[in-house]
């Protein structure tokens, strides 16, 4: 029933857009960081690292649900994560901690499966880093909020 998850972060990704001041730049944020969300995703599964075992369309690719945690995590950078704008190192170091820690979370509750744990595990410590770097600099041209 992820459905119901994806229709809430709809609602939700609505709303945000209708109180800041420039929803454009926050679409672009936004649709970038699902873009972004959705090739990492598929790639850790195609690299065999990762699997889903429920409501994905298509075998190997990310679900449908993962992209939407994607749109409310990008939602956020502009507003609860603003700290985060000027300190590019200090949000890599907590991708790579905080990124493995809720995909574990995440096989603790069934939503994922780690395949090969200890490869994958440094695989999303490293692409987190990576990737929280980049959302930070994506956040910091694409501010819709802009206090």
């Amino acid at each position: 029933m992820s459905y119901i998850g994806n229709f809430v972060v709809i609602v939700l990704i609505v709303l945000h857009l209708l109180r800041v001041e420039g929803p454009l730049l926050e679409v672009k944020l936004l649709a970038a960081v699902v873009v972004i969300g959705a090739i990492w995703e598929t790639t850790v599964v195609y690299l065999g690292l990762m699997a889903y075992p429920h409501d994905t369309l298509f075998h190997g690719i990310a679900p449908l649900w993962i992209l939407a945690l994607w749109a409310s995590f990008a939602a956020q950078f502009n507003t609860t994560y603003r700290w985060l704008k000027q300190r590019v190192a200090a949000g890599a170091l907590l991708g790579a901690i905080a990124g493995p820690l809720s995909f574990r979370a995440g096989a603790a509750l069934g939503a994922v499966r780690f395949v090969k744990p200890w490869p994958t595990t440094v695989t999303l410590a490293a692409g987190w880093a990576v990737i929280l770097s980049l959302i930070i600099l994506l956040s910091r041209r694409w501010d819709g909020v802009r206090e």
